[in-house]
């Protein structure tokens, strides 16, 4: 019979690894020390592991920024469609998108640039775009809207 989740931390006297314990650590990390702080090394380190244990639950670094930026864009206020009404749901993802980037400095310039987008991201730009469409924007206009507004909040 397999070992509960409890049992398992108290016969080793930590909490098991999972994928979203590892991406956690890593943001913690990144937001203490910074991004060029962070090598599977030092997470491994922080969580009381070797670092071959992290590759079970992350590909490589890759797939491990991947999941730290997702954890990112999952923290962020969605804007909820309501017809013609776009501007209150855009400016409330504007402002929750500013107080997330505040609290993650190095997720700046890595949210629209992982190839290997991860569900809170699509959700998050299906949400943005759908807000904007609702409200009468074309395709091109949102996209252009979308762009400004995230150059504008993102400190370019």
């Amino acid at each position: 019979m397999p070992a509960s989740s409890s049992a398992a931390t108290s016969r080793t006297g930590r909490e098991p690894l999972t994928r979203a314990r590892v991406v956690a650590a890593a943001v913690e990390l990144a937001d203490v020390e910074g991004i060029d702080a962070l090598s599977m090394r030092a997470l491994a380190r922080s969580l009381g592991v070797e670092a071959m244990s992290l590759y079970h639950h992350v590909a490589n670094k890759n797939d491990l920024l991947d999941g730290m930026v997702d954890a990112v864009f999952a923290e962020v206020e969605l804007p909820v469609a309501n017809g013609k009404r776009w501007r209150e749901p855009i400016r409330g993802r504007c402002t929750s998108m500013r107080e997330v980037l505040l609290r993650h400095p190095w997720a700046v310039g890595r949210l629209d640039s992982r190839r290997t987008p991860g569900m809170a991201s699509l959700e998050h730009h299906d949400a943005f775009i759908g807000c904007l469409r609702s409200g009468g924007f074309s395709v091109k206009a949102s996209a252009l809207a979308f762009a400004t507004l995230d150059a504008h909040v993102y400190g370019f």
